[in-house]
């Protein structure tokens, strides 16, 4: 079984464009992982998506916005133009949810927003996540 389930903060805002020929929409992005014992390590995992969870992470998340995806592990290869082959590791969505208020904006009892895993609908009663020692 190939699954991972991360809790992270975007470093930059996503990448969203659409393949030549099919038109497919994927979603390029970086997840700044934190690791659970040693609050000062930090995992940036790559991360792609496709179809309409592409364009949904590309047109709600921004910048220190964070997010909880479900997916799987991909590795590849290709020969960059230098002629050297470079390896790759990813983790291609399978489903996401949003979490917190986004890129350390204090919630103050406000509803957050928050994606059902599965189906992409809105919940309103999920607890709110304190991210104020967090560096975004």
């Amino acid at each position: 079984m190939n699954k991972v389930i991360l809790i992270g903060r975007l470093t930059k805002d996503p990448d969203l464009s659409y393949a030549a020929g099919t038109g497919t929409a994927v979603c390029r992005f970086t997840l700044a992982v934190t690791r659970p014992f040693k609050r000062d390590e930090t995992d940036f995992i790559r991360c792609v998506a496709f179809n309409k969870t592409a364009e949904t992470i590309g047109q709600y998340l921004t910048k220190g916005r964070q997010i909880a995806i479900a997916g799987r592990i991909q590795t590849g290869s290709y020969d960059a133009q230098d002629g050297i082959k470079r390896y790759t590791t990813d983790v291609v969505v399978e489903s996401f949810e949003f979490i917190g208020s986004g890129q350390g904006q204090q919630n103050n009892g406000n509803v957050n927003q928050n994606t059902n895993w599965n189906t992409g609908s809105f919940d309103e009663d999920m607890t709110p996540v304190d991210d104020g020692d967090m560096p975004f």
